[in-house]
């Protein structure tokens, strides 16, 4: 077999693995978040001051933030269950040494404090669970596309074939999830106000760098033979195609019916899809072509996965949509973000049950038809993961306020009762300081250049591969290589990030 036959197999043929596995593993982004926020506040209350060094805090964001995502997925995977009550348990030590050592004036009783808490104002502006979901879903990815080429990466995280829940499935569902959550249709205030059709011309004009992106990358696939999974996408379609071709299917369908039933929209598309899958021939035809035999022929044959599973990942973007819509209602208190947390909490629980009624009445989980029971074990998962990260942040929240004047970057900012009578001249330095703060975080500088940050990521995966036989290469090697893979675009865009250069050119 030559070496592009050899990579092929190596990411042919897998089956996924378990529904708590994955959930295990998502667990670990939100305790990394939680446990770099800790040691900061811990910093403050130690020096009286945040870290104000450039470099410590790239290395501190890189070693907290990626390097465990890095080692979970590679030769710490065997223990994978193991990892979060570890993190939990170092995060508990550092919260219980910041309880202990705060000052003495601000040594309330603990009853006093979790009332004043309950009472805190948040920044309703502002929502940082979104933006840090968005940008760990990205990192994630970065490090799976490229670590999957590897020995060390577990083959059940890689994507299933045909069946089966794959960490790598699931990346896929949950990048089309945060573009949901912050798109026209949900950032626009004047939306309602707006001709119902505007948007769409702008969403058509805003899609052209993914449909050139996919058109890049389908020439250089093709023209250096580069080693590619056919079943997952076809023959000439890919991941970009896909973003770009939901995006505007949901515009149109947005402008015609109301967004805030997005979620009828969703759920009548992804039933009548799978009606289809299950009552016809269409599912046979997309996993086995127009001749049962895998065939390639024709535009729609070659390129049968991709084509048709746009009606499960429409669905699933149209189901954001309406959940971006819930989180931005105005919740200025920690007691209201409290209660959607619960909210949160019951709706995973559903969705949970649902899926496994889906699997019991209709078929497995599959990606590459992106069938109903997909489309709701990705809502889950990623309900599951935004829920852990705004439990993260409210715990941030309630630990900023034993130290006071402590700050931690995309972290919620506290803010003033609307009614409130006080001066802000201490909320604006809070603020201030924070905003300062943002330009030493490398969540804030991957937000700033995401599509940027994905690109690279590609590129660079493209070229390891090109010059290394990943398939061989001992665990040492395999560490080292997708740190400095990991490293050097991290670094781009921190240093993008604090010369404030955003490179969007539509």
């Amino acid at each position: 077999m030559s070496q592009k036959q050899l990579k092929e197999a190596f990411i042919s043929n897998l089956n996924g693995t378990s529904l708590l596995e994955i959930s295990a593993g998502l667990s670990l982004a939100p305790l990394c978040l939680l446990c770099r926020g800790l040691l900061l506040i811990l910093y403050y209350l130690h020096h009286g001051k945040p870290v104000s060094s450039r470099k410590y805090s790239l290395l501190l964001d890189f070693l907290v933030l990626v390097s465990p995502l890095l080692f979970s997925c590679t030769i710490l995977s065997p223990i994978i269950f193991f990892m979060p009550v570890i993190l939990a348990a170092f995060c508990a030590g550092i919260f219980s040494k910041i309880y202990s050592q705060r000052k003495r004036e601000a040594r309330a009783p603990l009853g006093q404090i979790v009332k004043e808490f309950h009472k805190m104002y948040l920044d309703p502006e502002y929502i940082p669970a979104i933006t840090v979901f968005r940008v760990y879903v990205n990192v994630l990815t970065s490090i799976s596309i490229l670590a999957v080429d590897f020995p060390q990466y577990p083959r059940r995280y890689a994507k299933a074939e045909t069946y089966g829940t794959g960490v790598m499935d699931l990346g896929v569902g949950a990048f089309i999830f945060g573009n949901a959550l912050v798109c026209p249709e949900v950032r626009q205030k004047s939306y309602m106000t707006q001709p119902r059709f505007s948007s769409l011309a702008r969403q058509v004009f805003s899609v052209w760098p993914l449909i050139s992106l996919g058109v890049g990358r389908l020439l250089s696939v093709k023209s250096i033979e580069y080693h590619e999974h056919t079943s997952e996408y076809g023959v000439h379609w890919n991941f970009f195609f896909t973003l770009a071709f939901v995006r505007l299917a949901a515009s149109l369908l947005l402008a015609v019916f109301p967004k805030h039933k997005a979620w009828l929209v969703a759920l009548a598309l992804a039933v009548l899809y799978q009606l289809l899958l299950s009552t016809t021939s269409l599912k046979v035809f997309i996993l086995h072509g127009s001749d049962g035999r895998d065939s390639r022929l024709g535009f729609l044959d070659a390129n049968r996965e991709g084509l048709l599973s746009l009606l499960g990942y429409l669905a699933i973007y149209l189901a954001s949509v309406q959940v971006g819509l819930w989180l931005l209602q105005r919740r200025a208190s920690v007691r209201g973000w409290l209660a959607a947390l619960r909210e949160l909490a019951l709706a995973v629980l559903v969705l949970f049950v649902l899926l496994q009624l889906c699997q019991a009445c209709t078929e497995p989980v599959s990606r590459r038809v992106a069938n109903l029971p997909f489309c709701t074990w990705v809502l889950a998962h990623c309900l599951l993961l935004l829920s852990l990260f705004v439990l993260a942040d409210l715990t941030l929240v309630f630990t900023k306020l034993l130290v006071k004047g402590s700050s931690v970057p995309c972290c919620w900012k506290v803010v003033q009762p609307p009614d409130s009578s006080k001066k802000h001249g201490m909320e604006a330095v809070l603020v201030g300081r924070e905003e300062k703060l943002s330009q030493l975080c490398l969540i804030s500088a991957i937000n700033k250049n995401q599509l940027l940050f994905f690109l690279l990521a590609n590129v660079m995966t493209g070229a390891v591969n090109i010059l290394i036989d990943t398939i061989h290469s001992k665990a040492a090697f395999t560490l080292c290589i997708l740190h400095l893979y990991m490293f050097f675009n991290c670094l781009l865009m921190y240093i993008l990030h604090a010369r404030n250069i955003v490179l969007k050119f539509w």
